[in-house]
């Protein structure tokens, strides 16, 4: 997946060029500089996320928040945007490490397990993203506290903490979790993946 190859992505089942554009892009906005104009007129980039497990069967999650929308916050998994010439699996790798301090040996790393496509708004910005969803098993002891010093300036910005979930608690989060149904998603992968990777669709969140 690149942001100028289709206007069909991974996992998506309607072309992006029937995507209700929302506000025109901007020059200048807030986000990083790999997100472009993709061609249904959305701010674009490819992702790469990873579903953090440990021997309890506990996902790794991040809580964040829009600085324009300051009563609104969500969990999602680990990882950000694949920077041009990186793979999708490395971006994963590098994504643990700054945003969580986990250091991941590539062969931790399987899938991607699914991948799935999300229209949001962020920073006063209409965005597309596009990403493949690895799974990795670290021990508990792999994270036990932030370490804020590979964290971007955004990032420093909106996110407010990490942690360990069960995913009995997890499903009984009040706020919103993404992808939507983590813990029913996660559930068939704890004693490992079969090697199918599940397109999750496009979701408008």
């Amino acid at each position: 997946m690149t942001s100028g190859t289709t206007a069909q992505a991974a996992g998506d089942d309607e072309p992006a060029a029937f995507v209700v554009p929302g506000p025109e892009p901007v020059p200048g906005h807030r986000l990083g500089p790999e997100w472009t104009p993709g061609p249904d007129g959305l701010l674009f980039r490819r992702g790469a996320r990873v579903i953090v497990l440990d021997e309890r069967d506990r996902v790794l999650l991040v809580r964040g928040h829009d600085a324009d929308q300051p009563d609104r916050s969500w969990w999602f998994t680990l990882g950000g945007g694949i920077d041009p010439g990186e793979s999708a699996r490395d971006a994963a790798i590098r994504e643990v490490r700054e945003e969580s301090g986990v250091v991941l040996d590539p062969a931790q790393v399987v899938g991607p397990v699914f991948t799935r496509s999300a229209v949001f708004d962020f920073f006063s910005a209409h965005c597309r993203q596009d990403e493949e969803i690895f799974l990795a098993r670290v021990p508990s002891t792999a994270f036990v506290a932030e370490d804020r010093s590979g964290w971007t300036a955004l990032e420093l910005d909106v996110i407010d903490e990490l942690r360990w979930w069960s995913l009995p608690e997890l499903a009984r989060v009040e706020i919103e979790v993404f992808p939507e149904g983590l813990a029913a998603l996660v559930e068939p992968l704890l004693a490992g993946w079969d090697g199918t990777t599940r397109h999750l669709g496009l979701a408008r969140e």
